[in-house]
């Protein structure tokens, strides 16, 4: 009764699984996790259930008792239904039924009688979730400690009437009024024990642990944080829980609503938050409504509508992404550097950092036992805020002054999800496997502390992986010999052999720190954490934590769990960590308000005292007023000359070129990928796109809101000529023009987005493309955006790309372009896996897949630089300026790093240029690398002709520091009288490029424009010129830089905002193309150069070629590849070249280019100087120090005096070398004085060098075992978080696809992200059709690859509503008779009968496909000349047809690959509905001539049951509905359309619902039975003739015949039932249509006749739907007089003269009226599989009929490949393998050993016959005159051969053939109608051949003997033949003789 404990499954077995399972998923480098893993795990933890407001913590306990309660059970929770209460008892909630009240709140101070062994707990309500119930339970069946030993059962009394007793919790739970929809247990529903607070008050205390809860209870019990600290929403203007403080209301930056707060804050009375007695932790009702006071105070000024997170509904056991019971877990996952973000991503914070949430302001924070007072003056003191990182445990309240120490709960939030993996096997009974104890975590992240260097500071993720691997280790050592060995990246951890005790810990952790230098200090305390916060203080205070970075409390005691708590008291660790917890808005509040409240003035001042000469700015006034008049004079020979445009005089320098719009093999490769990937989505059967359905493309490329990727990317577009290609523009582009299509994501953005969405609208044929480019920029949701403190701009991209027009558009395909995908890659991404495209790589297995003439530079290749083998690094750090930073940090801790960092490298700056200038003393100010750039930078214009110089990027995220360092250095040059010399550009993302006038005339003359108003606007513009451009704002958005580029100054981005995405997009600003040719030009040169003993640090030393060929370094160094020591000032002068260089390699490399020979054999002498000295190059630093300079005492002054020195050197010569090292140099001085290279066009042949902060350096540097880089495995994006932190490490070998896999796995949304809401509510999936995504490297190309995908797409839809058509000349034409006699006028529209009835039949075929078949002769005057010029083309004649592409007009009809909205109903295909239904009916007739009765089955959609009559009992199927010849309708085709089809299910076009533009019509697909499924598949709502299986094999003749034959018995059961309804049997529609399956449009000629003679004519051809010819063809009068009705094949080439005459008696073809009443007695031949229609016209002509062709229509037939007579392939019967069978092989000789072969007799006989007949017809070969005489039917003998028709019928028309002698006879299967006298009146020629074909050998022989062949022909016995085909295949027999 509500104890049961059922369901824990005891089988070891299943343990051991489940364990296999699980390390295997943990371990494995697969993203795919084993079954068992998912199901216990990740599909729970994946169930994300929406936030609720108001919750308090004990709610979500109670849902996580509910989840357990739920899990315990292997049943299906079953509905519950409580008995009625008895009658006149109370009901209220919270009152017993006896009317006593039970709530907490009432009875607390009451006394309550509890007998002996029973204990007062707390019950909750489900519909009293505010309150406790107070009830009397028996403590024997009540838990232990450890949730163990609670007797099954129950026992209990009711508090409020005394009812003792209760046996039953049922029973109980009906008395106390619980009202449960479940059943009752006690588990679920006994939450708390209560106990007597200080005053006597009855006070909830910890939680019951239940079986299963334990670590819960425990956890929740004895830990603040659980239940208060982090209770707060995350976006309550208390800046979330850690580290926000309220200001002071006078604080003039602090929003309205945090002034609100604070001064709410001042009212509370101090003692509230801890006055009451505290149990274990939980806070008294009046904490509670302190608590709620503040965040409903907070609430309305801060959130305006969002509502409070409160916790879900349902949830995972374990840790959930969403556990609301602490506000912070939204960005818990992040390591300790990163900042939390989701406080206010949105800007919703509204207070200053760096102060504590403690205190008053953060009343969860209350503690037990004593308050700890936080020391005055501590920051003074200590010159750091020490970061205190709740651990374990209590945390006890803190007081005074609390503005100096800030708390954080990430290090709290780590240990508890630690917990999440072992209680996920918990509620499958795996009860043996513990979490990690605590003791064990504390430990463990003891000896994690200890190991960091004093340069380093803790990542939460390492502290993740550690546990996992400990807890791995411990747990899972039964298979540990299964998996690869552990990699060592922590330090070994003691194995658990026996668990850590509480009372052991202390004495380990301190044994763990006595290692480490006291860097780690353990303090334990014996009573509460407060005593040891206490004692860290007054240690902090009195100086004695100098060398200390960390200090761990613990308070262990045997009693109970573990306190603790780590505080950070480095003051370097400190210092990053508190600003890891600021977010960017935050950052830049700061870094503003101390710039307006002129805090930084102390640096300033600071800055002048280290100057012995006085301050700079007095220094730099002095050198401005000494040197004002001779400045010339004054200033090194390296400045002073004045770079000048090309003048008279100048010699100009050749390599200057902006690179033009081309597309590389790379982005075709990319942009082919893209339209493969939309032709899937449009093949795929959910039918999103419908490409057959657009005509052209549009676009719109969305981008960041700043201005010079704005402009970039109109200046691609611009370039690329797509617009034009598109059609989308005319000629004359205009830049207004080209911005309609580029639009910025700012506060305009949404009018321009309303009208692409109105053009969609208007638009639906065409397709437009939304590319959404930088599409990892401002992925904020809309909702988070709306409060007022945010930029209007963020929330743009939700709020457009992700409206609903946007998704429901079914013409509007997104695709997201980005360098950085894994914000868009999480559990709710709306992008499909498959929709991902990744930017190929270049090789595979060493093969290069794309003949790229550049080499691309990006992150992995600087990585790669950074090994030894290289010959300079391009990623280093300065450690000078690290070391001034350092210091200054300590010297003052109320700055923020960032400001700090800004101004000692503006300091650098200052003083390199002055040192460069003249004022050698300030190189001592300076750090070696700022002096190589300055030099750098002031001397690149000096080596060229032109004064092309270098670009030096200066990044600096803050944009109010930027204006000051741009302020700073402006007055410096100016002062330095450089402003001629370089350029600074302030790169502010929201205003375009200033630059001064001098510079824009000299980019003018360089780049040959003549535009007097042109100005830069984006930085590939700034191409040579030499500049400072000091780059700003939080997150570059795209900008690309020119390939001047030399120095990429990244010292100053913030390195504690530690995100993979951040990271890499600021190294991204360096990604660079390097010419590959360069690498083997220079193989020589690098080697000479890498060895080269007198690496000094010159200033010219990084303009040599760089060895950037990894492999080549690696073949080189014969030692292992390791990273070098440090990439820093102490070592560059090693890793530096002598400015001597300069000449070595412009020697070498201009000797190696030299077609003379006379430098060579130095050139040699010098490369084996170079070898000579190689051994040399590992002496130290000072041997080569002391050839240049004297003894210096001081490190950094040794480092910066070479730097010096040789600066010195270089700057007073304009000679590119020094003598320092003439004695290995060649001294050809007139040859060197010609090689002065242009500086830009090296910089253009290397990568840029980046400079970074220590701290991103070493992240940047440093790998895993797999070879993975740090920075890859952060948290990828800083609105995304972990799933959990137990997930598999990625790998370095893990591709793109795999990598997104493994986010899309790993990572969830936060609320603030605009994919949070985007979740699988019941669907399928939640991935839009029509969104993809592009992802490569920065700067690779990509804009130009979707530029690209836009061309081959437009060029695709353009292919895609065109079709190739047959455009062929009539043959024959000469043959026609010329005659003047016109029956009709041009102009009539029908032909009259009596008028037709004289037109006399032309039996030539004039049908071009019918190009090499037999000609017929009708008259002899058409045969008389024997030399009769070939009207075919014989070269041609087995060539490919000739067809023209035609654009599809509205008319046309379609195959199945359209799909329209219009034609949905008609296809029958709706994704909401299943297939069409259909019925199978069997259809019966007999037909005598088969000597059987015929069966048919027909397939009818239920949608055209109408068009049939049914029998009414048993539903058998009668007639199709035939219409009256009288009926008139302008939307109704009378005639049944009829279209025999095989192997085109696909291709055939069947879709006529445009062509018969909507009209109603009768269609039936006549097809063979093995194909009836597979066209029932494609054309689900078309009726289907199936064919008998004896026809499987069967030719078109024989679909023709059944399709005549069906439809005459058919019209014969319509008269017979419509007699009976009074209509006369000749009143019935007798027309059927036999359509090919490839007709594709309809043409008519509108004849004008209106000039003045009646001849006179004028006509034109339009496209018309064939409806129009249908109803135009069955309104012709007299029409059932004619027996066909057909009409001319298009052809562009068609003349008057072909249609002057409007009828033709003729051959038709391809699309014809048949009237199946007149042609009763004329059949098709049902074995025929070629010519079938000639055969069929011919018996029609011969029976008197009338043929009519319409010339005035016209059918245009499509080129299908497949399918139709090609599915016919004649081979071997005996083997498989294909095998090529001449036509020659066909037939055999009876009896013989002749291959058989596969294939009908007939085909046999008829391709035999088209290529090999004149075997059988020697005389007839080329002999016009003397045809074959072919009898009552026609074979094509092949285009030499004429044939002349005859039909044996009585009372036939033949043509007249007297006078005519035949050269051969052709009896094929001949009737009874043929007679021997019938064949005597014909006259052959002497030695004319005959040949007679019957079924078998006996008919051949009879039908010699009947026909008295043997009197007039000679035959002999070898001369009968057979098909090459098996007796039960039923070979066709020949025979031959001569004619006597």
């Amino acid at each position: 009764m509500g104890n049961s404990y059922a369901g824990q499954l005891k089988t070891t077995r299943f343990e051991e699984v489940l364990h296999n399972s699980i390390e295997a998923s943990l371990r494995s480098n697969n993203l795919v996790p084993r079954p068992i893993f998912s199901q216990l795990y990740l599909e729970a933890e994946q169930q994300l259930s929406s936030l609720e407001a108001g919750s308090r913590a004990d709610n979500e306990e109670e849902e996580e008792e509910e989840e357990e309660e739920g899990s315990e059970s292997s049943s299906p929770p079953v509905s519950y239904q409580m008995k009625p209460p008895p009658e006149g008892c109370c009901t209220t909630d919270g009152f017993c039924q006896a009317g006593k009240d039970l709530r907490l709140v009432s009875i607390s101070n009451e006394h309550i009688e509890v007998p002996s062994g029973f204990l007062l707990v707390g019950a909750k309500s489900p519909n009293l979730p505010d309150h406790l119930l107070v009830c009397a339970v028996d403590k024997r069946f009540l838990p232990d400690d450890n949730g163990r030993n609670a007797l099954l059962g129950f026992s209990g009394n009711c508090v409020g009437c005394g009812k003792k007793g209760f046996c039953y919790f049922t029973e109980f739970s009906n008395h106390i009024n619980l009202k449960l929809t479940t059943q009752p247990k006690k588990q679920k529903h006994l939450k708390y024990y209560l106990v007597r607070n200080a005053q006597g008050a009855l006070t909830k205390g910890s939680v019951i642990c239940w079986k299963g809860a334990e670590f819960r209870g425990r956890q929740s019990s004895s830990s603040t944080c659980s239940s208060t600290l982090f209770q707060l929403p995350e976006s309550s203007g208390l800046s979330g829980s850690t580290s926000s403080e309220p200001l002071p209301t006078a604080n003039p930056s602090a929003p309205a609503g945090t002034q609100q707060t604070a001064a709410a804050m001042d009212h509370i009375p101090s003692t509230a938050a801890f006055s009451s007695a505290v149990y274990n932790g939980k806070e008294s009702p009046k904490q509670q409504l302190v608590k709620n006071n503040l965040s409903a105070l907070t609430r309305p000024s801060v959130l305006g509508t969002l509502t409070n997170p409160g916790p879900p509904k349902k949830r995972h056991k374990g840790w959930s992404p969403e556990s609301p019971s602490s506000t912070e877990t939204w960005n818990l996952q992040l390591n300790p550097q990163v900042p939390n973000r989701i406080k206010n991503d949105g800007g919703s914070l509204s207070s200053l950092p760096h102060s504590a949430l403690v205190g008053p302001a953060s009343s969860p924070m209350v503690g037990s036992g004593e308050p700890v007072s936080v020391p005055d003056n501590l920051l003074k003191i200590c010159k750091a805020k020490p970061v205190i990182f709740k651990g374990h445990g209590n945390f006890p309240y803190l007081c005074g002054n609390i503005n100096d120490v800030i708390v954080s709960p990430l290090l709290y939030t780590c240990y508890r999800n630690s917990q999440s993996l072992s209680r996920a096997y918990e509620q499958y009974g795996a009860s043996t496997i513990q979490p990690i104890s605590e003791e064990m975590q504390l430990l463990l992240t003891v000896y994690y502390l200890v190991q960091l260097a004093s340069d380093q500071v803790p990542l939460i993720e390492d502290l993740e992986q550690i546990f996992m691997r400990s807890w791995r280790e411990s747990h899972l050592s039964e298979i540990r010999q299964y998996q690869p060995a552990i990699p060592q990246t922590f330090p070994q951890v003691p194995s658990q052999i026996a668990p850590v005790t509480s009372a052991q810990l202390p004495w380990l952790a301190g044994l763990a720190a006595s290692s480490c230098n006291d860097s780690v200090h353990i303090i334990e305390c014996s009573y509460s954490l407060a005593e040891g916060l206490s004692e860290m203080f007054k240690l902090l205070i009195e100086g004695k934590l100098i060398k200390t970075n960390y200090v761990v409390i613990i308070c262990a005691s045997r009693n109970r769990a573990i306190d603790s708590c780590i505080v950070i008291t480095g003051k370097y660790q400190a210092r990053v960590l508190s600003e890891s917890m600021l977010t960017p808005s935050d950052y830049q509040k700061e870094v503003n308000y101390q710039l307006v409240t002129g805090k930084v003035e102390t640096l300033g001042s600071f800055f002048s005292t280290l100057c012995p000469e006085g301050d700079i700015d007095l220094l730099l006034e002095k050198f401005y007023q000494e040197n004002q008049g001779h400045i010339s004079s004054s200033l090194p020979a390296s400045v002073n000359k004045p770079t000048a445009p090309n003048g008279i005089g100048a010699s100009a320098c050749t390599s200057y070129e902006i690179e033009r719009h081309q597309i590389r093999p790379f982005q075709l490769a990319v942009a082919q990928k893209l339209l493969s990937h939309i032709c899937s989505i449009a093949d795929s059967s959910t039918q999103n796109l419908d490409l057959g359905s657009f005509e052209k493309i549009d676009f719109l490329i969305c981008v960041p809101p700043s201005e010079v990727t704005y402009q970039q990317t109109l200046f691609h577009l611009w370039h690329s000529g797509i617009l034009l290609e598109l059609g989308l523009e005319k000629e004359h582009l205009t830049k207004q023009r080209v911005e309609q299509y580029v639009m910025k994501l700012d506060a305009e953005a949404q009018i321009k987005f309303k009208v692409f969405l109105q053009n969609s609208m208007q638009n639906p044929h065409t397709l437009f493309v939304l590319i959404h480019d930088h599409a990892h920029w401002d992925l904020m949701s809309a909702m988070h955006s709306l409060y007022p403190q945010t930029e209007l701009s963020t929330g743009l991209v939700d709020r457009l790309l992700n409206c609903r027009e946007v998704k429901e558009a079914p013409n509007i395909v997104t695709l997201h372009v980005t360098s950085f995908p894994y914000a868009l890659q999480t559990q709710h991404t709306h992008i499909s896996p498959y929709n991902e495209i990744h930017w190929p790589s270049s090789y595979s297995n060493d093969v290069d897949l794309y003949r790229e003439n550049k080499k691309y530079f990006g992150l992995s290749e600087f990585i790669e630089s950074t090994l030894s083998g290289h010959s300079i690094p391009l990623l280093r750090y300065d450690s000078s300026f690290e070391a001034m930073v350092m210091a200054l940090g300590k010297r003052f801790p109320r700055l923020h790093s960032a400001v700090i960092r800004t101004f000692v490298l503006i300091q650098h700056y200052s003083a390199a240029m002055m040192a460069v200038c003249g004022l050698s003393q300030m190189k001592n100010y300076t750090s070696v690398e700022t002096l190589e750039i300055t030099q750098n930078l002031i001397n690149s214009s000096r080596q060229c002709p032109s004064g092309h110089g270098l670009m030096v990027v200066l990044r600096i995220p803050c944009t109010p520091l930027a204006a000051v360092a741009y302020e700073r250095l402006y007055n410096v040059r100016e002062r330095l009288a450089l402003e001629d010399n370089f350029e600074i550009i302030l790169g502010n993302p929201n205003s375009g490029i200033t630059i001064g006038k001098h510079f824009v005339e000299q980019l003018k003359v360089w780049q040959k424009i003549e535009d007097v108003d042109w100005r830069p606007q984006t930085y590939l513009e700034l191409e040579g010129l030499p500049c400072i451009l000091i780059f700003s704002g939080m997150d570059p958005q795209g900008e690309s830089l020119p390939r001047s580029l030399r120095y990429c100054d990244l010292r100053l981005i913030n390195s504690s905002s530690l995100v993979r995405t951040t990271l890499e997009q600021e190294l991204g600003l360096a990604a660079y193309f390097v010419s590959s040719e360069i690498h083997a030009e220079k193989a020589v040169v690098n080697d000479v150069l890498e060895s080269d003993p007198e690496k000094l640090s010159s200033t010219d030393n990084e303009d040599e070629e760089i060895a950037t060929e990894g492999s080549t370094s690696e073949k080189r160094s014969p030692m292992k590849r390791e990273r070098s020591r440090s990439h820093d000032s102490a070592s560059s002068s090693l890793s530096s070249k002598a400015s001597s260089k300069n000449l070595r390699s412009s020697l070498l490399r201009d000797t190696a280019k030299s077609p003379h020979g006379v430098l060579s054999s130095s050139a040699e002498e010098t490369a084996n100087n170079y070898e000579r000295q190689k051994q040399k190059v590992d002496k130290g630093a000072q041997t080569t120090i002391s050839k240049h300079l004297p003894p210096v005492t001081e490190q950094l002054d040794t480092k910066q005096n070479i730097k010096s020195a040789q600066i010195s050197i270089t700057s007073l010569s304009s000679s590119p070398f020094s003598s320092s090292s003439s004695s290995s140099a060649p001294t050809h001085n007139s040859f060197i004085l010609q090689t002065s290279q242009c500086s830009m066009t090296k910089a253009s042949k290397q990568p840029p060098i980046v400079f970074l902060p220590k701290l991103v350096y070493d992240i940047i540097t440093s790998t895993d075992s797999s070879g993975l880089p740090k920075s890859s495995s952060l948290l990828p994006y800083h609105s995304v978080m972990w799933a959990s932190s137990f997930r598999p490490l990625m790998s370095k070998m893990m591709t793109c696809t795999e990598q997104s896999l493994y986010y899309r796995q790993w990572t969830v949304p936060k609320p603030i992200h605009m994919d949070y809401n985007n979740r699988n509510e019941g669907r399928m999936d939640t991935f839009h059709p029509r969104r993809l995504l592009l992802s490569g490297p920065p700067q690779i190309g990509k804009t130009g690859a979707y530029l690209q995908f836009l061309s081959i797409l437009s060029r695709m839809l353009i292919r895609l509503t065109e079709v190739d058509v047959y455009d062929e000349e009539e043959i024959n034409i000469n043959i026609k008779e010329e005659s003047d006699q016109y029956y009709h006028q041009p102009g009539d529209m029908w032909p009259d009968l009596e008028t037709f009835k004289k037109m006399p039949f032309d039996y030539t075929i004039h049908d071009p496909k019918y190009e090499d078949a037999s000609l017929i002769c009708s008259k002899l005057q058409t045969m008389n000349s024997e030399d009769r010029p070939m009207s075919r083309r014989q070269e041609d004649m087995y060539t490919r047809r000739q067809t023209t592409r035609m654009r599809l007009s509205k008319y046309a009809a379609y195959n199945t690959y359209h799909h329209c909205e219009q034609c949905h109903q008609y296809m029958g295909f709706n994704p909401r509905y299943q297939l069409y239904e259909s019925t199978l009916h069997a259809f019966a007739f007999s037909y005598s001539m088969l000597g059987e009765e015929i069966q048919l089955h027909f397939i009818i959609p239920k949608s055209k049951e109408h068009h049939f009559v049914f029998s009414q009992p048993g539903r058998q199927l009668e007639s199709m509905r035939l219409p009256l010849v009288t009926d008139k309708s302008e939307d109704y085709i009378k005639s049944p359309t009829f279209t025999p089809t095989t192997g085109r299910h696909e291709h055939g076009l069947f879709n006529l619902y445009h062509a018969m533009d909507g009209a109603s019509h009768l269609h039936v697909l006549v097809v063979k039975e093995y194909e009836m499924a597979i066209y029932k598949k494609y054309w689900p709502n078309h009726i289907m003739l199936v064919l008998p299986s004896i026809f499987n094999s069967a030719g078109v003749g024989a679909a023709h015949f059944l399709i005549k034959e069906l439809s005459y018995h058919n019209l014969e059961l319509e008269r017979n039932r419509q007699e009976e309804l009074g209509i006369k049997p000749q009143d019935i529609w007798p027309f059927i249509v036999i359509s090919d399956d490839s007709c594709v449009m309809w043409n008519a000629v509108e004849v004008d006749c209106s000039g003045d003679r009646k001849s006179d004519y004028t006509w034109t051809e339009r496209n018309v739907s064939l409806k129009q010819i249908l109803q135009h063809i069955e309104a012709t009068p007299n029409v059932t007089h004619y027996a066909l009705i057909g009409m001319r094949k298009w052809s562009s080439k068609t003349n008057s003269a072909e249609i002057k005459e409007p009828f033709s008696c003729c051959h038709v073809h391809d699309f014809i009226m048949l009237n199946v009443d007149l042609t009763q007695n004329v059949q098709y031949n049902q074995n025929r599989f070629t010519c079938d229609d000639v055969d069929f016209n011919l018996r029609v002509h011969s029976a008197g009929l009338l043929i009519c062709r319409f010339n005035h229509f016209s059918v245009m037939k499509k080129q299908i490949a497949v399918g139709g007579q090609r599915s016919f392939h004649i081979k071997s019967k005996v083997s498989d393998t294909p095998v090529s069978i001449s036509p020659a092989q066909y037939i055999c000789a009876p009896d013989s050993k002749h291959t058989f072969l596969a294939a009908p007799a007939q085909l046999l006989l008829e391709k035999y016959l088209q290529y090999h007949s004149h075997r059988f017809f020697p005389l007839s070969l080329k002999n016009y005159s003397h045809p074959v005489l072919s009898v009552d039917c026609y074979l094509n003998l092949g285009p030499q051969i004429a044939v002349c028709y005859v039909s044996s019928r009585p009372h036939s028309l033949n043509i007249s053939s007297s006078g005519l002698t035949f050269s051969g006879l052709l009896l094929y299967l001949c009737d009874s109608f043929v007679v021997a006298s019938f064949l005597k009146k014909f006259h052959f020629l002497k030695g004319a051949t005959l040949c007679v074909i019957c079924q078998d050998r006996n008919s051949l022989r009879q039908t010699v003997v009947r026909l008295e062949l043997e009197d007039e022909w000679q035959f002999r016995l070898r001369d009968e033949f057979q098909t090459a085909n098996a007796k039960e295949d039923r070979p066709l027999f020949f025979l031959t003789g001569r004619h006597i």
